[in-house]
């Protein structure tokens, strides 16, 4: 049945979207940026953040099987709440606890959230309209979260920098609330499946008919996953480590100049995937994912004039600049290609495996983020004054790894 859009329900997921989403990109800026002022360590930032990651990539496939089974909405709502209830009591707590170990804590549950909450929205995109809008509802969703990615670290920046965390805190909290709520009047169509045996038994089941599905009878989808975890791992981990510390910590600024300035990195990091994202919903009936490769090889040429900057300029500002224009452009190609990505899994997936198989993409992808963010991390900590070497070595692993997997994309079918 040939479904519209923009229906009621497809609108309420949009909108609770922008809300909840504004709340996490700004909370994702201020915590790690408060860790990183208070500390001034790169290696123990990669590390904290590597800590954090690891709930999302437990988390993901459980999110995934739940998703399969379980009305999507109750799960958008809950976890919205929850994720309220989570940053309530870290600002009620920062002032009178271990502030490094709260830190953690919250950090790791809040990846842990999105991680299971990730694979219901992107799963419930097949039942609420038809497959020749996947492209268009998943350019939106993207389009969305890049917007927040904006606006999120920008006023999150002018808030910190003025006020402190906890008023971005405060308005964190009024944000998942809304966005709960708002849930709450969302209707996605769900057929109940049978459970068979034990919750472990139905989760073992689960897990491996995703399994099976992505190496058998959509291999390609296998393959591809190497590459997003190579290209999260050498690419970006870096730029996640990369942009906070660099501009925080290296370049010649002043401390509130330099944390206003991170902000609106920030915000144009978003900008790049917010770009890249509605570019990909107006030209979804030319991009070709058989070229999706160049793509790929695209982002890797954008981290080389970075490395090249620290290198041959001292002025703060003048590698500000470059970083900020190659991080807006290496977000215009992922986004791109992400939306692709996602488009094709969820057309070549059955209804009953698309919330698993979603969540062993995400999952998979994931591992690689923790593992890059302390490697970086240290490799920062290690190279002081020559954090170009480091830059520069993770230009050229992506480009490799790009150039070599290459044929993947070309030999994709649709």
């Amino acid at each position: 049945m040939n479904q519209k859009l923009f229906s009621k329900d497809f609108t309420l997921v949009v909108i609770g979207q922008i809300i909840s989403l504004f709340g996490n990109a700004a909370i994702r800026f201020a915590l790690p940026l408060y860790l990183l002022n208070l500390t001034g360590s790169s290696a123990l930032y990669g590390t904290v953040i590597a800590c954090a990651f690891i709930p999302a990539i437990l988390l993901s496939p459980v999110g995934g099987i739940v998703a399969d089974r379980v009305n999507k909405r109750n799960i958008m709502v809950i976890l919205d709440f929850f994720t309220a209830a989570v940053i309530l009591a870290f600002s009620l707590l920062m002032d009178v606890s271990n502030i490094i170990l709260l830190l953690t804590v919250t950090l790791m549950l809040l990846y842990g959230i999105a991680g299971a909450y990730q694979p219901s929205v992107q799963a419930s995109i097949p039942a609420l309209t038809s497959e020749e809008n996947y492209m268009a509802a998943n350019s939106i969703i993207n389009t969305i979260s890049s917007f927040a990615s904006l606006i999120g670290p920008v006023i999150g920046g002018i808030l910190y920098s003025l006020y402190g965390l906890k008023p971005v805190l405060w308005v964190c909290v009024v944000c998942f609330f809304v966005s709960a709520v708002m849930e709450i009047f969302i209707q996605i169509p769900f057929e109940k499946q049978a459970l068979e045996g034990g919750i472990l038994k139905m989760a073992k089941t689960d897990f491996t008919s995703s399994i099976r599905f992505i190496r058998t009878e959509k291999p390609v989808i296998g393959k591809t996953l190497l590459l997003i975890f190579g290209i999260n791992l050498f690419l970006s981990a870096m730029i996640t480590v990369a942009l906070p510390y660099l501009v925080t910590e290296v370049f010649d600024l002043e401390a509130a100049q330099a944390n206003r300035l991170y902000g609106f990195a920030e915000g144009a990091l978003a900008l790049g995937g917010l770009s890249g994202g509605i570019g990909a919903g107006i030209f979804a009936k030319r991009l070709a994912i058989q070229k999706s490769g160049n793509l790929v090889i695209s982002c890797a040429l954008s981290v080389f004039p970075i490395g090249l900057s620290l290198l041959l300029f001292s002025s703060g500002i003048i590698n500000y600049l470059v970083i900020t224009v190659c991080c807006f452009m290496i977000m215009v190609f992922s986004t791109i290609l992400t939306i692709q990505m996602m488009a094709f899994v969820q057309t070549e997936t059955p209804q009953n495996l698309i919330g698993k198989v979603i969540a062993v993409i995400f999952t998979i992808s994931m591992c690689a983020q923790p593992l890059g963010n302390a490697m970086y991390g240290v490799l920062f900590e290690m190279c002081n004054g020559y954090e170009y070497a480091v830059v520069l070595f993770s230009g050229i692993v992506s480009l490799l790894i790009a150039m070599g997997t290459r044929n993947i994309f070309k030999n994709f079918s649709v």
